[in-house]
Protein backbone atom coordinates (compact mmCIF):
# COMPACT_ATOMS: atom_id res chain seq x y z
CA UNK A 1 0.00 0.00 0.00
CA UNK A 2 1.45 3.13 -0.71
CA UNK A 3 0.78 6.92 1.50
CA UNK A 4 -1.34 9.16 0.74
CA UNK A 5 -1.57 13.04 1.42
CA UNK A 6 -4.59 14.17 3.37
CA UNK A 7 -4.96 17.55 3.70
CA UNK A 8 -6.25 20.30 6.11
CA UNK A 9 -6.18 23.63 5.71
CA UNK A 10 -4.12 26.43 3.94
CA UNK A 11 -2.11 29.25 5.52
CA UNK A 12 -0.10 32.33 4.28
CA UNK A 13 1.55 31.63 7.78
CA UNK A 14 2.87 29.02 9.11
CA UNK A 15 1.15 27.63 12.06
CA UNK A 16 2.82 25.66 15.32
CA UNK A 17 1.74 22.37 15.36
CA UNK A 18 3.17 21.31 18.99
CA UNK A 19 -0.28 21.71 20.18
CA UNK A 20 -1.97 18.95 17.75
CA UNK A 21 0.25 16.44 18.69
CA UNK A 22 -2.35 14.47 19.46
CA UNK A 23 -3.58 14.36 16.41
CA UNK A 24 -0.33 12.80 15.26
CA UNK A 25 1.81 13.11 12.33
CA UNK A 26 0.23 16.77 11.46
CA UNK A 27 3.00 18.65 8.90
CA UNK A 28 3.41 22.07 7.24
CA UNK A 29 4.10 21.80 3.35
CA UNK A 30 5.58 24.40 1.99
CA UNK A 31 4.04 25.66 -1.32
CA UNK A 32 4.42 29.05 -3.40
CA UNK A 33 4.39 30.86 -0.35
CA UNK A 34 1.47 29.28 1.37
CA UNK A 35 1.50 26.18 4.26
CA UNK A 36 -0.68 23.50 3.94
CA UNK A 37 -1.64 21.25 6.90
CA UNK A 38 -1.12 17.39 6.46
CA UNK A 39 -0.86 14.62 7.70
CA UNK A 40 0.11 10.69 5.95
CA UNK A 41 -2.35 8.08 5.77
CA UNK A 42 -2.75 4.70 3.74
CA UNK A 43 -4.46 3.81 0.67
CA UNK A 44 -6.11 0.74 2.58
CA UNK A 45 -8.59 3.59 4.61
CA UNK A 46 -8.22 6.67 2.28
CA UNK A 47 -7.71 5.75 -1.46
CA UNK A 48 -10.72 6.78 -2.77
CA UNK A 49 -12.71 3.36 -3.35
CA UNK A 50 -12.32 2.52 0.01
CA UNK A 51 -13.26 5.88 1.04
CA UNK A 52 -16.69 5.93 -0.40
CA UNK A 53 -16.96 3.01 1.41
CA UNK A 54 -15.84 4.44 4.95
CA UNK A 55 -18.08 6.92 4.09
CA UNK A 56 -21.13 5.05 4.67
CA UNK A 57 -19.82 3.60 8.01
CA UNK A 58 -21.53 6.19 10.19
CA UNK A 59 -18.94 6.00 13.26
CA UNK A 60 -16.09 6.18 11.28
CA UNK A 61 -17.49 9.02 9.21
CA UNK A 62 -18.05 10.80 12.59
CA UNK A 63 -14.84 10.54 14.26
CA UNK A 64 -13.33 11.46 11.12
CA UNK A 65 -15.16 14.57 10.34
CA UNK A 66 -14.89 15.72 14.10
CA UNK A 67 -10.89 15.31 13.88
CA UNK A 68 -10.92 16.98 10.56
CA UNK A 69 -12.69 20.05 12.16
CA UNK A 70 -10.60 19.91 15.48
CA UNK A 71 -7.08 20.17 13.68
CA UNK A 72 -8.61 22.98 11.77
CA UNK A 73 -10.28 24.57 14.83
CA UNK A 74 -6.84 24.69 16.34
CA UNK A 75 -4.81 25.93 13.32
CA UNK A 76 -7.49 28.66 13.10
CA UNK A 77 -6.33 29.51 16.45
CA UNK A 78 -3.38 31.06 15.75
CA UNK A 79 -3.44 32.18 11.63
CA UNK A 80 -6.17 32.45 9.06
CA UNK A 81 -6.80 29.52 7.20
CA UNK A 82 -8.65 27.87 3.86
CA UNK A 83 -10.29 25.07 5.10
CA UNK A 84 -10.38 21.83 2.39
CA UNK A 85 -13.09 19.50 2.35
CA UNK A 86 -13.06 16.29 4.24
CA UNK A 87 -11.55 13.73 2.59
CA UNK A 88 -9.26 15.55 0.21
CA UNK A 89 -6.85 13.63 -0.45
CA UNK A 90 -3.50 14.13 -2.85
CA UNK A 91 -1.13 11.02 -3.93
CA UNK A 92 2.00 12.92 -3.71
CA UNK A 93 3.18 16.35 -2.61
CA UNK A 94 3.93 17.18 -6.17
CA UNK A 95 0.22 16.86 -7.04
CA UNK A 96 -0.82 19.54 -4.38
CA UNK A 97 2.29 21.56 -4.78
CA UNK A 98 0.60 22.09 -8.59
CA UNK A 99 -3.20 22.71 -6.88
CA UNK A 100 -1.48 25.53 -5.05
CA UNK A 101 0.61 27.05 -8.30
CA UNK A 102 -3.08 27.02 -10.05
CA UNK A 103 -4.87 28.44 -7.43
CA UNK A 104 -2.68 30.47 -6.04
CA UNK A 105 -4.03 34.13 -7.16
CA UNK A 106 -7.89 32.50 -6.17
CA UNK A 107 -6.15 31.66 -2.33
CA UNK A 108 -4.19 34.47 -1.72
CA UNK A 109 -7.52 36.53 -2.28
CA UNK A 110 -9.67 34.77 0.08
CA UNK A 111 -7.16 34.14 2.45
CA UNK A 112 -7.55 38.06 2.81
CA UNK A 113 -11.54 38.26 2.30
CA UNK A 114 -11.33 35.70 5.45
CA UNK A 115 -8.60 37.50 7.79
CA UNK A 116 -10.01 37.99 11.30
CA UNK A 117 -13.76 36.93 10.15
CA UNK A 118 -15.00 33.89 11.86
CA UNK A 119 -18.19 31.54 10.47
CA UNK A 120 -20.82 31.16 12.60
CA UNK A 121 -23.58 28.98 12.10
CA UNK A 122 -27.48 30.25 13.26
CA UNK A 123 -30.39 27.63 13.38
CA UNK A 124 -33.99 28.98 13.65
CA UNK A 125 -36.29 26.46 14.95
CA UNK A 126 -40.15 26.46 15.31
CA UNK A 127 -42.61 24.93 17.81
CA UNK A 128 -45.88 25.11 15.79
CA UNK A 129 -47.67 23.39 18.62
CA UNK A 130 -46.73 26.58 21.07
CA UNK A 131 -47.22 28.84 17.88
CA UNK A 132 -50.50 27.61 17.34
CA UNK A 133 -51.75 27.94 20.57
CA UNK A 134 -51.03 31.87 20.59
CA UNK A 135 -52.39 32.19 16.96
CA UNK A 136 -55.57 33.95 18.05
CA UNK A 137 -53.13 36.87 19.80
CA UNK A 138 -50.98 36.97 17.04
CA UNK A 139 -53.45 36.73 13.62
CA UNK A 140 -56.03 39.02 13.66
CA UNK A 141 -57.85 37.01 10.75
CA UNK A 142 -57.44 33.96 13.55
CA UNK A 143 -58.86 35.94 15.92
CA UNK A 144 -61.59 37.11 13.90
CA UNK A 145 -62.72 33.71 12.54
CA UNK A 146 -62.84 32.50 15.87
CA UNK A 147 -65.22 34.77 17.37
CA UNK A 148 -67.62 33.74 14.38
CA UNK A 149 -67.37 30.53 15.80
CA UNK A 150 -68.39 31.47 19.36
CA UNK A 151 -71.33 33.41 17.80
CA UNK A 152 -72.46 30.43 15.34
CA UNK A 153 -74.66 27.94 15.72
CA UNK A 154 -73.37 24.29 15.68
CA UNK A 155 -73.59 23.36 12.09
CA UNK A 156 -72.12 27.01 10.98
CA UNK A 157 -69.20 26.46 13.87
CA UNK A 158 -68.19 23.15 12.61
CA UNK A 159 -67.60 24.48 9.28
CA UNK A 160 -65.91 27.80 10.71
CA UNK A 161 -63.64 25.48 12.80
CA UNK A 162 -62.43 23.67 9.67
CA UNK A 163 -61.92 26.77 7.36
CA UNK A 164 -60.07 27.86 10.82
CA UNK A 165 -57.93 24.87 10.68
CA UNK A 166 -56.80 25.61 7.32
CA UNK A 167 -56.00 29.20 7.86
CA UNK A 168 -54.02 28.35 10.93
CA UNK A 169 -51.67 26.35 8.58
CA UNK A 170 -51.31 29.28 6.41
CA UNK A 171 -50.69 31.90 9.19
CA UNK A 172 -48.07 29.65 10.76
CA UNK A 173 -46.34 29.34 7.41
CA UNK A 174 -46.60 33.17 7.02
CA UNK A 175 -45.53 33.86 10.69
CA UNK A 176 -42.07 31.54 10.38
CA UNK A 177 -40.96 33.74 7.57
CA UNK A 178 -41.64 36.67 8.91
CA UNK A 179 -40.07 36.08 12.31
CA UNK A 180 -37.23 33.80 10.35
CA UNK A 181 -36.46 37.32 8.36
CA UNK A 182 -36.37 39.00 11.08
CA UNK A 183 -33.81 36.84 13.44
CA UNK A 184 -31.76 36.52 10.04
CA UNK A 185 -32.02 40.61 9.27
CA UNK A 186 -30.82 41.04 13.08
CA UNK A 187 -27.80 38.39 12.51
CA UNK A 188 -27.33 39.89 8.72
CA UNK A 189 -26.68 43.43 10.40
CA UNK A 190 -23.50 41.80 12.48
CA UNK A 191 -21.70 40.22 10.02
CA UNK A 192 -19.58 40.64 6.60
CA UNK A 193 -21.40 38.39 4.63
CA UNK A 194 -24.07 35.26 4.40
CA UNK A 195 -25.16 31.83 3.41
CA UNK A 196 -28.31 30.51 3.24
CA UNK A 197 -28.08 26.33 3.40
CA UNK A 198 -30.94 24.13 3.17
CA UNK A 199 -33.02 23.27 5.89
CA UNK A 200 -32.91 19.92 7.73
CA UNK A 201 -35.89 17.33 8.67
CA UNK A 202 -36.26 16.16 12.07
CA UNK A 203 -34.94 12.98 11.28
CA UNK A 204 -31.37 15.05 11.15
CA UNK A 205 -31.83 17.40 14.11
CA UNK A 206 -33.19 14.96 16.52
CA UNK A 207 -35.20 17.78 17.28
CA UNK A 208 -39.18 17.87 17.74
CA UNK A 209 -39.17 21.65 16.28
CA UNK A 210 -39.47 22.22 13.11
CA UNK A 211 -36.02 24.15 11.01
CA UNK A 212 -36.99 27.73 9.66
CA UNK A 213 -33.83 29.18 8.80
CA UNK A 214 -30.14 27.70 8.48
CA UNK A 215 -27.43 30.00 7.73
CA UNK A 216 -23.92 30.71 8.00
CA UNK A 217 -22.28 34.03 8.72
CA UNK A 218 -19.14 35.73 8.26
CA UNK A 219 -18.25 37.36 11.41
CA UNK A 220 -15.51 40.33 12.02
CA UNK A 221 -13.51 38.87 15.37
CA UNK A 222 -14.27 42.33 16.82
CA UNK A 223 -17.67 41.71 16.63
CA UNK A 224 -18.03 38.52 17.74
CA UNK A 225 -18.84 39.40 21.49
CA UNK A 226 -21.94 41.31 19.65
CA UNK A 227 -22.99 38.76 17.72
CA UNK A 228 -23.27 36.12 20.58
CA UNK A 229 -24.95 38.69 22.55
CA UNK A 230 -27.24 39.22 19.94
CA UNK A 231 -28.14 35.43 19.61
CA UNK A 232 -28.83 35.14 23.60
CA UNK A 233 -31.05 38.48 23.03
CA UNK A 234 -32.93 36.85 20.04
CA UNK A 235 -33.27 33.39 21.76
CA UNK A 236 -35.31 34.68 24.64
CA UNK A 237 -37.42 37.57 22.26
CA UNK A 238 -39.78 34.89 20.94
CA UNK A 239 -39.30 32.32 23.34
CA UNK A 240 -43.02 31.92 24.78
CA UNK A 241 -44.56 31.45 20.95
CA UNK A 242 -42.51 28.54 19.93
CA UNK A 243 -38.90 30.12 18.53
CA UNK A 244 -35.46 28.80 19.54
CA UNK A 245 -32.10 30.45 18.84
CA UNK A 246 -29.39 27.63 18.23
CA UNK A 247 -25.77 29.24 17.55
CA UNK A 248 -22.83 27.02 16.97
CA UNK A 249 -19.12 28.22 16.07
CA UNK A 250 -16.74 29.40 15.36
CA UNK A 251 -16.12 26.69 12.45
CA UNK A 252 -13.87 26.40 9.71
CA UNK A 253 -15.26 29.09 6.77
CA UNK A 254 -16.31 26.40 4.79
CA UNK A 255 -19.58 28.44 3.36
CA UNK A 256 -17.22 31.74 2.17
CA UNK A 257 -14.38 30.00 0.42
CA UNK A 258 -14.51 30.19 -2.89
CA UNK A 259 -11.60 28.98 -4.86
CA UNK A 260 -11.20 29.42 -8.68
CA UNK A 261 -8.49 28.12 -10.79
CA UNK A 262 -6.04 31.03 -12.62
CA UNK A 263 -6.90 31.77 -15.99
CA UNK A 264 -4.38 30.77 -18.89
Amino acid sequence: MNDLIYAYCLSNTPPDLTRTDRYGGLRNVSAGGFYIIVKTVQEDEFSEEILKTNLSDIQWLETHVREHVEVINLIMEQVTVIPFKFGTIYHTEERLRNFVGDYAESLAENLLHLEQKEEWSVKIYCDRKTLCDQMDELSEEAAALERQIMASSPGKAFLLKRKKSDLMINEMDRLCKIYGQEYFDGFKALSEATSLNNLLPKEYTGRNDEMILNAAFLVGKERTAGFILTAKTMKNKYADIGFDVELTGPWPPFSFTSITEKQQ
